[in-house]
């Protein structure tokens, strides 16, 4: 567990839930992770698009994994914690006991996923109305964000649970509830998933035009009436049965939270660069995109002054770098897209028994297999007839069409390994050409981007890094500690100790660079040839549903 023995000054607890497991990092003031753990937790899919899973079962898991980073460590020695999660939304009653989030009223499944998509129509309903705060999401509301969700509860469980609700939390807000008794809601959940807004905060107009004007009536408390920045130290620190929970002292500081993403962002994107020849080296850190790609990628930019991206999420005060305008960009399923069409192939069974054999990741085989058979080759280029277009779940920027579907050009009746390896790199290929035509998107409207910092699951498999560098055209700089999403949540924990000054003198601390990959211009031209059949292939795909739909 660890890998350090000498301790050093301080330390800081980093707890991350993300959608399939829970992990906790112990951070020193340098940003050095010197142990970690993981634990999985449950996911219910009881009908097509309904992504369930119980605020237990994810407060027993963040238990278990900090009592194993401290286990053994001078507690005197910890001096914060925070915590980060996926944007989920969970409802508990009056007494803060879990309500039913399906017609089934398991009651232990209270939380609905970021990425269920049950609320269509009302997303629908929503984005009819055009209201003003509309425009902070990129024109158009997401159905991954809480308000469609909010509306499918009144209007499908009202009496089981609407009526009864007593809270609705993002769920890195239950967590420092959590841990701290206090119901005090982080301005980086409510600004980006809830349209509060870090000058005018509610607004009473938008939920009485959708319906939830029940919220309003109560002045906010079910959702959030006392909002902390990031970072901010909450209440008294741990209570005493949180303390004991977790293996902790009580007492500790514990900071407001972060979406997962955020927290990945606040751990790469202010790296001291310097002696790197990085483009962004004497650049602001407003050159710079943060990329957090695991299950879903986020795409995190910043920026001095507000800048509205039509399909990109923001302009969001303060939700990740304070004094700082955030737009966030994202593709809804890039790590699950991978592993659906690297498993779902018919030659998966030969990979997986190959992979085995030699002691290999199945992506650590399918890379080498690449190299196998591209030949004289560029690996990228073996792709020249074959194309994805990735909104398998739909496109969340920048063209928020949730309904669009995925595609594949060019199969032939060959089910080989060599298939399954073709697939594989055109589908992280396509991926990639999804970030280049957010990145687009987001240069037009005003960013100047030089550089991508990458954090999460996927920046750790090389041929993803390198697509990502050659089809966009900028250097991409990999953090020394490739669990940035922990260092980020530690980096709130630091704050929340006043061991810092600010957020932005923590990061440069705590934030290392590993390792720069550097694009390859000479590929530049197959790139630019693949990026127009890309956005062919949307067109195409209006085009005949245009037709269909006149049938």
């Amino acid at each position: 567990m660890h890998s350090k023995k000498q301790a050093p000054l301080k330390y800081y607890v980093g707890i991350d839930v993300g959608s399939a497991s829970v992990r906790a990092a112990l951070v020193d003031e340098f940003g050095t992770v010197v142990a970690h753990a993981d634990q999985p937790i449950q996911i219910w899919e009881p009908q097509p698009d309904h992504y369930e899973q119980s605020s237990a079962d994810i407060w027993a898991a963040c238990c278990l994994v900090t009592k194993k980073v401290v286990c053994g460590v001078d507690a005197s020695r910890i001096r914060g914690v925070g915590f980060d999660a996926t944007c989920s939304l969970v409802v508990v009653d009056k007494q803060f006991q879990p309500l039913a989030v399906n017609c089934e009223g398991q009651n232990y499944r209270n939380v609905i996923m970021w990425m269920d998509h049950r609320a269509v129509s009302q997303v629908e309903c929503i984005n009819a109305t055009q209201h003003r705060v509309l425009s902070y999401v990129g024109g158009v509301m997401s159905v991954e964000m809480q308000p469609p969700k909010l509306l499918w509860i009144k209007e499908n469980l009202q009496e089981s649970c609407w009526e009864k609700a007593g809270y609705f939390f993002d769920l890195p807000d239950f967590l420092s509830w959590k841990a701290t008794g206090v119901t005090a809601r982080s301005l980086c959940t409510v600004v980006c998933k809830w349209t509060y807004t870090s000058d005018g905060g509610w607004d009473d107009s938008f939920w009485k035009m959708i319906g939830l004007e029940d919220l309003v009536k109560d002045k906010y408390e079910k959702i959030g009436n006392h909002v902390l920045s990031p970072g901010e130290s909450v209440g008294k620190g741990l209570t005493p049965e949180a303390a004991k929970d977790l293996g902790l002292p009580a007492g500790i500081a514990v900071a407001a939270s972060l979406i997962d993403a955020h927290a990945g962002g606040l751990g790469v994107i202010g790296a001291d660069v310097k002696g790197y020849n990085l483009p962004c080296e004497n650049d602001p850190i407003t050159s710079r995109v943060a990329m957090i790609c695991g299950t879903s990628s986020c795409h995190m930019g910043v920026s001095e002054t507000p800048i509205f991206v039509p399909g990109v999420w923001g302009p969001y005060f303060s939700a990740m770098v304070p004094g700082l305008w955030l737009n966030e960009g994202g593709q809804s399923a890039t790590g699950k897209l991978i592993d659906h069409v690297v498993r779902g192939h018919v030659a998966f069974p030969e990979l997986q028994s190959k992979a085995a054999a030699s002691a290999h990741s199945i992506y650590t085989y399918l890379n080498s297999h690449l190299d196998l058979i591209k030949e004289s080759l560029p690996v990228g280029f073996l792709t020249v007839d074959l194309h994805v277009w990735p909104d398998f779940h739909g496109n969340r920027s920048p063209l928020t069409d949730l309904t669009l579907k995925g595609m594949v050009v060019g199969l032939t009746l060959s089910r080989g390994l060599d298939e399954l390896a073709l697939i594989y790199l055109a589908t992280i290929q396509a991926i990639a050409l999804g970030t280049r035509h957010i990145l687009e998107t987001m240069q037009a409207a005003g960013h100047h981007i030089n550089t991508l910092f990458l954090c999460g699951g996927l920046s750790k498999n090389p041929l993803f890094v390198q697509m990502h560098a050659d089809i966009t055209g900028k250097p991409v700089v990999l953090s020394k500690e490739v669990e940035s999403v922990l260092v980020g949540a530690a980096i709130l924990g630091a704050c929340a100790s006043g061991d810092f000054v600010s957020i932005q003198e923590a990061m440069a601390k705590m934030g290392k660079v590993g390792r720069v990959v550097q694009p390859n211009h000479e590929h530049k031209r197959f790139y630019d040839k693949k990026y127009e059949v890309f956005l062919k292939l949307v067109e195409h795909q209006r085009e005949y549903r245009s037709i269909m739909n006149s049938f």
